[in-house]
């Protein structure tokens, strides 16, 4: 069955980085363009990043550009997540997720001193 696992979360001071960590299964990782999303406490969850199939093409939400890089391995069916500069309004649960049904389980990001 389809699974997405992200990992790599934890607690940070502001201005530190954490690099997530997706890896997929049970479908063709490589034809997929994949997204990761986050959701903070009380808010909608919002979309973050946007890598395509080859990884050619990225995109990012106004609040994480410039700090936050996406990037894949398709050998090893695995999406990153680097993020740098880390700020508190950056603590949520961050998703991936391979459109459009496929999720992850999440995993919390807190950026805190």
């Amino acid at each position: 069955q389809v699974q997405l696992v992200e990992s790599g979360g934890g607690v940070v001071q502001p201005g530190g980085s954490l690099r997530l960590s997706c890896v997929a299964s049970g479908f063709t990782f490589n034809r997929y363009t994949m997204y990761w999303y986050r959701q903070a406490p009380g808010k909608e969850r919002e979309w973050v990043a946007t890598i395509t199939s080859s990884g050619g093409s990225t995109n990012y939400a106004d609040p994480v550009k410039g700090r936050f890089t996406i990037s894949r391995d398709n050998a090893k069916n695995t999406v990153f997540l680097q993020m740098n500069s880390l700020k508190p309004e950056d603590t949520a649960l961050y998703y991936c997720n391979a459109p459009p049904d496929y999720w992850g389980q999440g995993i919390q990001v807190t950026v805190s001193s």
